[in-house]
């Protein structure tokens, strides 16, 4: 994790006196509400995250690059439990009141103060292949990103056999969730990427090589430290040296115009105001903005304004979420602004 003083404010989002940036999109409580009593949308919150514990002890357990496992797990489970009654019966305890970001940073500083760095790393389960897009020799590579990485090649051809422009960029698009359509005439963009594995692999960069194809700068901002299933910056670097070729290309597309970097981040979520400086410097000329996930384009920053254009794009996979926007369970979001010029 970054220190405090190497974390800068992302230069595209709007300044405070142009529009009051608050990363969290649901508000869990209001000026009027009482600053000692729970809200109702802040014990909904807080029992979602108290029901997931046992989910991410069972991953704790399982961490054999961690001695004694279980028993750390345990006091994870247990501390953390402690953490969110506390929450429910003083929101100003723990730097509360809570929400999003905070419930999610708090999960996050036990689980490391008791050794866990990546305890969702067995989900993809590393493995020995070999890429079919280069030929190289087998090396380790998580399984769920070997998968996506074998399907690349299929995934592209596919897209470039559809001639229709249109219909090449739905396809693309539907590849990120969603069947919009909007102009890609963009000089440079920045994508704040989500998941491993599909995610990245099979939707982001199929996305991001068409950009480049066009002419468009990319930079891929992933995080810092691992957090749930979420591609770090380390993992991205690799992920793209197995999918270029020996000339350096994406699928017969140039990636000098393709940089990846740090967000300086090192949760599901991302309040832009703390990005890395590398970040802040690569992106300060963007003229479009793409936050990918749930947590990134949804849950934070979905009603962010930026000084250029901006897409969010996310799955909604909680119910507390589908409730606030009026949606559906697995509705997906595709929320584009234009800047006008």
């Amino acid at each position: 994790m970054e220190s405090d003083s190497e974390m800068v404010a992302f230069p595209l989002v709007l300044t405070p006196i142009e529009s009051n940036y608050r990363a969290c999109t649901i508000p869990y409580r209001f000026p009027s509400d009482n600053p000692k009593k729970p809200t109702p949308t802040e014990i909904a919150w807080i029992d979602l995250f108290l029901n997931s514990i046992s989910s991410f002890k069972k991953r704790a357990e399982s961490d054999d690059t961690v001695p004694d496992a279980p028993v750390r797990a345990q006091k994870f489970a247990e501390r953390y439990s402690e953490i969110l009654e506390d929450f429910k019966k003083d929101p100003e305890s723990h730097g509360g009141p809570p929400d999003c970001i905070l419930l999610c940073r708090i999960r996050e500083q036990v689980l490391r103060e008791l050794g866990f760095r990546d305890i969702f790393k067995k989900v993809k389960a590393t493995e020995t292949v070999t890429t079919r897009n280069n030929g190289s020799n087998g090396v380790p590579l998580d399984e769920e990103n070997a998968k996506a990485i074998s399907l690349f090649g299929d995934v592209v051809r596919l897209n470039d056999t559809i001639e229709d422009p249109g219909k090449h960029l739905e396809n693309l698009v539907r590849g990120l969730f969603a069947g919009n359509i909007f102009d890609l005439g963009s000089a440079q963009a920045v994508i704040f990427v989500d998941n491993s594995g599909a995610d990245i692999i099979l939707g982001i960069l199929p996305f991001a090589r068409e950009l480049l194809r066009q002419g468009t700068k990319v930079v891929l901002a992933a995080n810092d430290m691992p957090s749930i299933n979420d591609v770090t910056y380390p993992e991205l670097i690799e992920i793209i040296s197995k999918l270029k070729d020996e000339n350096g290309q994406l699928m017969g597309v140039d990636t000098s115009n393709l940089l990846i970097a740090n967000s300086g981040n090192d949760l599901p979520v991302i309040d832009l105001s703390r990005v890395s400086q590398e970040l802040a410097y690569l992106s300060s000329d963007a003229d479009l903005v793409v936050l990918e996930g749930m947590g990134r384009g949804i849950e934070t920053n979905l009603y962010a304004r930026f000084k250029c254009d901006s897409l969010k794009i996310g799955m909604v996979k909680h119910p507390e979420v589908a409730q606030f926007l009026g949606g559906r369970l697995y509705d997906c979001v595709f929320k584009y602004n234009e800047v006008s010029s």
